[in-house]
């Protein structure tokens, strides 16, 4: 257990540093069609929901144990790390902000309540395809696409390239 230890010790140092943006390699996912034929990871569903409740909020899943919370940045901070410190990384002059003329990408979360409901597929009651709690009304480029909990059928969303982009 004390190689967990450390790695888990060193991904809250790294976590606390400035300059660390919170990422997931996750793929797409949803719980129906092909997308839901497929055993996901929890980040697939929560990946900055699990910063909001493990990191800011310092929550263990009960039902996760191996996941142990602990308070280690503000939530002014992991909003920051979630929303212009990539944007202003990547160059994406016009996201990540809340300013006039820029897009108005929009999650609105209870800060308390928010919370990643995903966990890996085994042991047998674990169920992997669970959207977050906690996240009422999500807003891409204007438009309400979440709306009390509840997708809204818009597919507004779409793929952002920063300045070192090249196609090949």
């Amino acid at each position: 257990m004390a190689s967990r230890g450390h790695k888990a010790e060193d991904l809250c140092i790294g976590f606390k540093h400035p300059a660390c943006i919170p990422n997931t390699d996750s793929w797409f996912r949803a719980p129906y069609g092909w997308l839901g034929k497929m055993s996901p990871h929890p980040r697939d569903y929560g990946g900055m929901v699990i910063v909001l409740r493990k990191w800011v909020r310092g929550v263990t899943r009960f039902d996760m144990p191996e996941e142990v919370g602990a308070k280690i940045v503000t939530l002014e901070e992991a909003v920051r790390k979630m929303t212009s410190l990539p944007a202003q990384r990547l160059g994406l002059k016009v996201r990540g902000l809340l300013r006039e003329g820029m897009w108005a990408d929009l999650v609105i979360f209870d800060a308390e309540r928010v919370t990643d409901k995903a966990s890996y597929p085994s042991p047998v009651n674990r169920k992997p395809h669970l959207y977050p709690e906690g996240i009422p009304y999500v807003f891409v480029n204007g438009t309400l696409v979440i709306d009390r909990g509840e997708h809204t059928g818009s597919l507004l969303g779409k793929v952002l390239r920063g300045p070192g982009f090249k196609v090949h």
